[in-house]
């Protein structure tokens, strides 16, 4: 008979991954990028505190994945969430985002990715560790074509840009006890 997790193990994870992205969000913030680095970072836009201008919020209206590569400014971090300046298509943006409202973290540099999940109702929140080679869709350099436009973030549709398409997943799943 599986014994209940009353000390909740899943949730102990899902923070101390976060605490692995406030940590490379904060040192990006206090030092640079530093080598190659660079993060692609997907989130949720309705989720609760989350602040991007209604022009944003119109055109990803549930999820969002923004590039913090070549110019991003002002990167403010909290032990709850971080703030950055974009742009988006020349035009600048302040965004609030809150860890809680993370779904992916990925740095192409190194094949190295985190993904969130963000469930509905009661259930916890489940994260995953990802390393492997970024897909094609994200690639880790830009290529000739964009790198005109590698000096402006870019937001994609988290779905269109799943930085853990492809890769192997490691899920909390995998080490829960079965019923």
């Amino acid at each position: 008979m599986a014994s209940k997790d009353l000390i909740r193990y899943d949730l102990l994870v899902q923070d101390a991954l976060k605490g692995v992205v406030r940590k490379v969000l904060g040192d990006a913030a206090r030092d640079g990028l530093q080598g190659e680095h660079h993060f692609y970072i997907s989130f949720k836009t309705d989720f609760p505190g989350v602040r991007l201008s209604q022009r944003m919020r119109d055109k990803y209206p549930q999820d969002m994945t923004i590039v913090l590569q070549h110019q991003f400014w002002d990167l403010g971090i909290t032990e709850h969430a971080f703030e950055v300046g974009l742009s988006f298509s020349g035009v600048p943006e302040r965004l609030l985002i809150p860890f809680d409202a993370l779904t992916g973290f990925f740095d192409p540099s190194v094949h190295f990715g985190l993904k969130f999940e963000i469930k509905d109702g009661d259930a916890a929140d489940e994260a995953s560790v990802t390393e492997s080679a970024p897909p094609a869709a994200l690639p880790s350099r830009p290529q000739p074509e964009a790198a005109a436009k590698a000096d402006e973030a870019q937001a994609t549709d988290a779905a269109a840009a799943d930085p853990a398409a492809g890769a192997q997943v490691v899920s909390l799943d995998a080490f829960r006890k079965k019923t």
